[in-house]
């Protein structure tokens, strides 16, 4: 008997909405990519408590590209959702958008996925319910998400092992604006 509880991805989406201010700037006059990245951990971490019932920890943050700059004035809306879930382990992908609210325009600025972690009181990890997936485009977000651990497993066996060897790599890296003194 299968005692494991599963619920649906649109149970725990979340959607927050901020008024982008002044403070929030860079030197250049854009938003600080540091305010949004702040944003997506605080989203990530309620959509991710959501799910799970319980307190979670950010344990790694994939594929962050700002893709448009955000303006001073403009309302910042980040949607998040539950792509995939593992044993202990969420991730949750961001998807950030901001809106001229004079003029209606919308433009994507970011999407991103956050690995979270479900903690119990005592600070060990803490078992996740599963997802039921109900449409093809979640079928998709949880299929990329396979895959994106697998890519990343095989890149730390790759160059983290014992075995790298910096030599074999010396022809694959002469097309690069790198000059090589071993």
């Amino acid at each position: 008997m299968n005692n494991n509880i599963y619920r649906n991805i649109e149970d725990t989406r979340i959607t927050i909405s901020e008024l982008m201010l002044p403070s929030h700037a860079n030197f250049s006059g854009k938003i600080h990519g540091g305010y949004i990245l702040k944003l997506m951990d605080q989203i990530a971490f309620a959509c991710a408590s959501k799910h799970s019932g319980t307190y979670c920890v950010t344990a790694s943050v994939d594929t962050v590209n700002f893709i448009n700059p955000i303006e001073v004035g403009e309302l910042v809306t980040m949607k998040a959702s539950i792509n995939y879930v593992g044993k202990t382990s969420m991730v949750v992908g961001i998807r950030v958008e901001a809106q001229n609210i004079q003029t209606g325009n919308t433009k994507h600025c970011n999407s991103s996925y956050f690995t979270m972690v479900a903690k119990k009181d005592n600070g060990d990890n803490a078992k996740v319910p599963g997802i039921i997936i109900n449409d093809d485009n979640e079928m998709r977000r949880f299929l990329e998400a396979i895959h994106r651990i697998k890519m990343k497993k095989n890149r730390q066996e790759k160059f983290d092992n014992d075995n790298f060897t910096a030599q074999n790599y010396i022809e694959e890296l002469k097309n690069y604006n790198v000059k090589i003194e071993l």
